[in-house]
């Protein structure tokens, strides 16, 4: 356990070690369920902590964030790009304590073909994420394996997986897929659905197997368990820290968010 707590503080110090804006862009081998959980919780405690965030839909699919919130969306970063309307009408205020945005209503097929309104729309992306103090991104893979925006991989990218076979699987698959896009670089990986110990395992398996046969260094950045009231909670509309506060994964995202909070000021973890 020493090992995996040294990588876990060695990932957050990472994470945070970089200037301001932090953009943490996030690929997800859990179900689409599971991932909005966790952005969502994450996000909120973050917040809580005293970190302006935003949580930005990058998804083309129905699994993005907004569609999991049932969030209506106003206008889009690429509406910005395409000088349809302002970035100040693209974040909403949500009553977890963060903003949403979202990137797109749908494919970016006819964006990425097109030099000039890429450009338009990295643009707007960084705008928005030097307006933020944290910049949290539901990204998913196209069918080649890019993200949908290049700057996406200038901050960390942190891979999301549950210790089911079939999530460490298809975890090791993005990683190995990011590997081919983005060329020798580290990642970050983050269990849930998992006590101390499995998270433990299965992040060592997959590092151990990543610097094996993929030559690249994988960093943990923590894990939060299974809880019954994280599912009660988003029926309330509501996160876990705020309506279950003693739940076993209300002290996991809090911790989450301290040793963020704790890093981004200097302090060591585990002091």
């Amino acid at each position: 356990m020493g090992s995996f707590k040294c990588d876990q503080a060695e990932g957050l110090r990472r994470l945070l070690a970089g200037p301001k804006p932090r953009i943490f862009t996030f690929l997800s081998a859990t179900s689409a369920a599971e991932k909005s959980a966790m952005l969502v919780n994450l996000s909120a405690s973050l917040a809580s902590s005293g970190s302006d965030v935003v949580l930005l839909d990058a998804c083309a699919s129905t699994n993005g964030i907004t569609h999991r919130m049932g969030a209506e969306i106003q206008a889009t970063l690429l509406d910005v790009a395409r000088q349809e309307r302002a970035l100040n009408q693209v974040v909403q205020a949500m009553p977890q304590g963060f903003g949403l945005a979202s990137l797109t209503r749908g494919s970016l097929h006819a964006v990425t073909r097109d030099a000039n309104q890429q450009r338009r729309l990295s643009n707007a992306f960084n705008v928005l994420a030097s307006q933020s103090d944290v910049l949290m991104v539901d990204a998913e893979l196209d069918e080649d394996g890019n993200l949908p925006i290049p700057a996406m991989a200038n901050g960390d990218i942190v891979v999301q997986v549950s210790p089911d076979a079939a999530s460490i699987k298809n975890a090791y698959a993005l990683i190995k897929r990011l590997n081919a896009q983005l060329g020798r670089r580290p990642f970050s990986v983050l269990v849930t659905g998992a006590d101390e110990q499995e998270a433990a395992l299965v992040y060592q398996n997959m590092a151990q197997a990543a610097s094996r046969y993929l030559a690249v260094e994988l960093h943990s950045i923590g894990s939060v368990p299974q809880d019954e009231q994280t599912t009660r909670a988003a029926r309330l509309g509501r996160a876990v820290i705020d309506a279950f506060p003693m739940a076993g994964a209300s002290v996991a995202f809090r911790r989450l968010a301290e040793r963020f909070t704790l890093s981004a000021h200097g302090a060591k973890f585990g002091a």
